[in-house]
C-alpha cells in the first residue's frame, strides 16, 4: 500500500527502506497527516490514496505541492526530491489552477484582478504550472493586457496609484517567469507590446519593481531575438537609460547596464562603433565612475560581471584596426607615418621647400625611419601589414606622438643616439607591445558567461587602451634599458617576457586609476622581477643530481597518492554549481558531493548558495560511481554543443565537465573557477582509476615533492651532492680490527 498511517508510539527498530519518504501531507480545514510515500509506486495512485483518506471524488483534479515558500507541484519528474520530514499540500491540479487563474485575472472587480495577478506571478515560478498557463494561451493574454490594460485604467490610475502600480508589477513579474521557462519562443511579441515595455523604463522610473522587470524583459528580448533586438533599439534610447544609472538602487543600476550591454552584443558591426559615440556623447563612462564604482557602497557580483561585459565589449571595439593591415598605397595612412616623423625630427629636419633633390630627401626620411625604430627602413609601411596588431599599432603610436609629445621625443631621440646595439626600436616594440596587450584583454572575444574582472582604471578615460599603451611603452623603454637588451631579444622573448609579468602583476592589484597603475609599474623594476623570479625559484628548486633524480622517483608514487586522497576528500566535502540560464541574475544552484564509502555521487538542486554544510539528506538524487562510463571536458561536453547566447566562449569552454552514465545518462558541470575544474577532473578521473592530468596536479606535485626533498636534506645542508656515487673503497690488507663478539 503507498500510503499508510504512522502506527501511534512505534519504535523505529531500523532506517526505513531507501524508496519509504515520511512526509506530512496538509488539507485545508483538516488535521496534517503523517504517512509513508512509496517512491516506487506511479504518482497517481498516491494522490488518490490521500484523496480516499479525506473522501474527496475526482482525485484526477488534485496534485500534491510542497508546503514551503515555492508552492511547486510534485510530478514523477520531480518526486525524487522529496525529503523526510516534508511537508506536502494536497492542492487543485496546475491545469485546474491554471484554467482558474486565466478566468480570476480577467475578473472585472479591481480586488479581485490584484489577488489573481499576485497568485499568477508565484505560481509562474514552477514550471509545471507554467506549461498549463501557457497551453491556455496565457502569455497572450498577459501581453492583451498590458498593450490594452494602461488606457483601461488610465483614470483609476489617478484615483487607485498603489493598486494600478502593483497591479502592472505583477502582470509583469508573472510574464517575466513563464517567459524564463523557455517554452515560448520570444519571436511572437509584438511591436505594440515592445512599444509599451519601453515606455514603462521612462513612465515608472520611481516605481522600482516596474522598472526592474521591464528591463530585464527588454533585455531578454534583445538576448534571445535579432528581431525584436531591431525594434527595441528603435523603441529605447541611451538617454533613456542613462537616468537610471544616476540613481541609488544598485539593482536598477544593474539591469540598465545589462540592457545597455545586451544592446552593444547584437548590434550589426557597422552600427557598434556608431553606438559607442552615443555612449560617449552621453558621458556613459563617467556616470557609471561617479555613480556605481565610486560610489559608497560594495559592488555585488553581478554588477561586476556587467561591469566586465561592458569593459570587454567596449575593447571589442578595436577589432577591426587590430586586423586591418596597412595598404602601402593609401596616402592618409602613409601620412600618419610621415607625421610621426614630423613630431620627432621636426626641429633638425629640412623644410619641405628646400631646394635639396628628391634623392636627398629619400635618404634622409629613410634614416628618420631608421631612428623611429622601424624594421622595413625604406616603407615602413610593411611593418604594419601582420595581424594582429594591424593598424592599431600606428593608431596608438600616433596617439602617444600627440598626446604625450615630450615622451614620445625622449624615447625616440635617446635610442636614436645610440651606437651600442642596445637602442630600443620604438617602432617595431610598439608594434609587439600593442599585440601584447590585445592578448592581455583578450581584445576580439566574447564576454565570459562567468567572469567578474573588471578593472576600474579603465573607466577613468575615454581613450582608456591608448593611455594603457602610453604607460607601458614608457615601462617596455625603461626595462629595455635596465636589461640592456638588443634587438635580438625580440626573437628570443626575454624583454617582452619581462614587461608582460609586470603589467599582469600590477593590473592583479586592481588598480583604480591609471596613475596607480603607474605607480604600481614603478615599483614592479627589471631588479624587482629577478628578486621575485628568483624567491619563487628557490620555493620550488628543482635538484637535476642524478641521487635526487632517483629520490624523487621512489617519493613520486607516495606525493601522488597524497593528492589523491585530498581531491577524493574535496570531492566528499562536495561542491556548489551554478546553473546557467538565459536570464544570469536569477542564480540557480545545484550542489554535488561523493559518499565517504568513495561509491555514490549524491546531488540536487538548491535554492540559495549554500552558507554552511549541507545537509546529507537534502541531496535525493544519486549516480553509483560504478555507472559512470566517461568524463569528457570542454567541446566534448553534451551541454557545450548546445546552441546559445555567449554559450561557446572560451572561459566557458574551460571550466565545463560531464559525466556520462549508462546508454544516454549525462551529469553536466560548469565549475565555479579553475581551482574547482581541476579538483573534479582530478577527483573523478582517480575514482575510474585513470591518471590525473590537471595543472593543479601538476604544480601540486611539484610543490610536495620540492618541500619533501628538502625535508629529508636538511642533514645534508651545505654539502655538496656529487652526480655519482663515492667510490667503494679498496679491501684492507688485513683484519685485524675485526673485533670477534665470540
Amino acid at each position: 500500500c503507498p500510503v499508510v498511517l504512522a502506527p501511534k508510539n512505534s519504535s523505529v527498530a531500523m532506517p526505513p527502506p531507501a524508496d519509504i519518504v515520511k512526509v506530512a501531507i496538509e488539507w485545508p480545514g483538516a488535521f496534517p497527516k503523517l504517512m509513508e510515500i512509496d517512491q516506487k509506486k506511479p504518482l497517481s495512485s498516491i494522490i488518490k490514496e490521500v484523496c480516499d483518506g479525506w473522501s474527496l471524488a475526482n482525485h484526477d483534479q488534485f496534485a500534491l505541492q510542497h508546503a514551503d515558500s515555492s508552492n511547486f507541484y510534485i510530478t514523477e519528474k520531480n518526486r525524487n526530491e522529496i525529503k523526510n520530514g516534508a511537508i506536502l499540500r494536497l492542492t487543485t491540479s496546475p491545469a485546474q489552477n491554471a484554467q482558474q487563474l486565466h478566468e480570476r485575472i480577467q475578473s472585472s472587480s479591481m480586488d479581485a484582478k490584484l489577488e489573481a495577478l499576485k497568485d499568477l506571478a508565484n505560481y509562474s515560478r514552477d514550471v509545471t504550472f507554467a506549461q498549463e498557463f501557457i497551453n491556455l494561451d496565457g502569455i497572450s493574454l498577459l501581453t492583451q493586457m498590458v498593450e490594452s490594460g494602461t488606457e483601461r485604467y488610465q483614470k483609476l490610475q489617478k484615483i487607485m496609484k498603489p493598486c494600478f502600480g502593483d497591479m502592472l508589477s505583477f502582470t509583469l513579474t508573472a510574464f517575466v517567469e513563464l517567459m524564463d521557462h523557455g517554452i515560448v519562443s520570444w519571436d511572437t511579441f509584438s511591436v505594440a507590446f515592445i512599444k509599451k515595455i519601453a515606455s514603462y523604463v521612462n513612465k515608472f522610473a520611481s516605481d522600482i519593481s516596474i522598472l526592474q522587470r521591464s528591463l530585464a524583459i527588454l533585455e531578454s528580448m534583445v538576448l534571445n531575438s535579432h528581431d525584436l533586438y531591431q525594434k527595441v533599439a528603435q523603441e529605447i534610447t541611451i538617454g533613456q537609460l542613462i537616468p537610471h544609472l544616476q540613481g541609488t538602487d544598485q539593482e536598477i543600476q544593474t539591469y540598465t547596464i545589462a540592457v545597455i550591454n545586451a544592446l552593444f552584443l547584437k548590434a550589426p558591426d557597422d552600427k557598434r562603433q556608431e553606438m559607442a559615440n552615443i555612449l560617449a556623447q552621453k558621458q556613459l563612462r563617467s556616470i557609471i565612475l561617479t555613480h556605481v564604482i565610486r560610489a559608497q557602497r560594495a559592488i555585488n557580483n553581478e554588477m561586476a560581471h556587467q561591469l566586465y561585459v561592458l569593459q570587454v565589449l567596449t575593447f571589442n571595439l578595436l577589432e577591426d584596426r587590430m586586423m586591418t593591415k596597412m595598404d602601402p598605397q593609401d596616402q592618409a595612412q602613409r601620412d600618419i607615418i610621415f607625421e610621426l616623423r614630423r613630431i620627432a625630427f621636426d626641429a633638425e629636419s629640412e623644410p619641405n621647400n628646400s631646394s635639396g633633390s628628391m634623392e636627398k630627401r629619400k635618404s634622409m626620411y629613410t634614416r628618420d625611419y631608421k631612428k623611429l625604430g622601424f624594421i622595413n627602413h625604406v616603407n615602413p609601411a610593411m611593418d604594419f601589414t601582420q595581424t594582429p596588431p594591424g593598424m592599431l599599432a600606428l593608431d596608438n603610436m600616433l596617439y602617444f606622438a600627440k598626446h604625450h609629445q615630450d615622451a614620445y621625443i625622449r624615447i625616440v631621440l635617446e635610442n636614436s643616439s645610440r651606437e651600442d646595439k642596445h637602442e630600443c626600436p620604438f617602432g617595431r616594440s610598439s608594434i609587439e607591445l600593442t599585440k601584447m596587450l590585445c592578448e592581455i584583454l583578450k581584445v576580439g572575444e566574447l564576454p565570459s558567461e562567468t567572469c567578474n574582472d573588471f578593472h576600474p582604471m579603465f573607466f577613468t578615460h575615454d581613450r582608456s587602451f591608448e593611455e594603457f599603451f602610453c604607460i607601458c611603452i614608457q615601462l617596455l623603454n625603461k626595462t629595455w634599458k635596465e636589461m640592456r637588451a638588443t634587438s635580438e631579444d625580440f626573437n628570443k622573448g626575454g624583454v617582452m617576457q619581462v614587461v608582460k609579468e609586470q603589467i599582469m602583476r600590477a593590473l592583479t592589484t586592481k588598480p583604480s586609476s591609471l596613475d596607480q597603475f603607474k605607480s604600481k609599474l614603478q615599483n614592479l623594476s627589471y631588479t624587482e622581477i629577478l628578486k621575485i623570479r628568483q624567491s619563487e625559484r628557490m620555493n620550488q628548486e628543482d635538484f637535476q643530481s642524478r641521487p635526487i633524480l632517483e629520490l624523487k622517483e621512489k617519493i613520486q608514487p607516495e606525493i601522488l597518492e597524497l593528492i589523491k586522497q585530498q581531491r577524493l576528500n574535496r570531492l566528499v566535502e562536495g561542491t556548489c554549481f551554478r546553473k546557467l540560464n538565459s536570464r544570469r541574475r536569477q542564480d540557480k544552484f545545484w550542489y554535488c558531493r561523493l559518499s565517504p564509502n568513495h561509491k555514490v555521487l549524491h546531488y540536487g538542486d538548491l535554492e540559495e548558495s549554500p552558507q554552511g554544510e549541507v545537509p546529507h539528506d537534502s541531496l535525493q538524487d544519486k549516480l553509483p560511481v560504478a555507472d559512470i562510463k566517461a568524463v569528457v571536458t570542454g567541446k566534448d561536453c553534451p551541454h557545450m554543443k548546445e546552441k546559445g547566447a555567449l554559450k561557446q566562449n572560451k572561459e566557458v569552454l574551460e571550466l565545463a565537465f560531464s559525466i556520462l552514465y549508462d546508454s544516454s545518462g549525462q551529469l553536466n558541470f560548469i565549475a565555479p573557477d579553475k581551482h574547482e575544474y581541476c579538483v573534479w577532473t582530478d577527483g573523478l578521473n582517480a575514482l575510474l582509476g585513470k591518471d590525473m592530468l590537471s595543472d593543479l596536479t601538476r604544480n601540486d606535485l611539484d610543490t610536495l615533492l620540492s618541500m619533501e626533498i628538502k625535508l629529508r636534506l636538511l642533514d645534508l645542508e651545505n654539502i655538496q651532492i656529487p652526480d655519482a656515487p663515492p667510490p667503494i673503497p679498496k679491501e684492507p690488507s688485513n683484519y685485524d680490527f675485526v673485533y670477534d663478539c665470540n
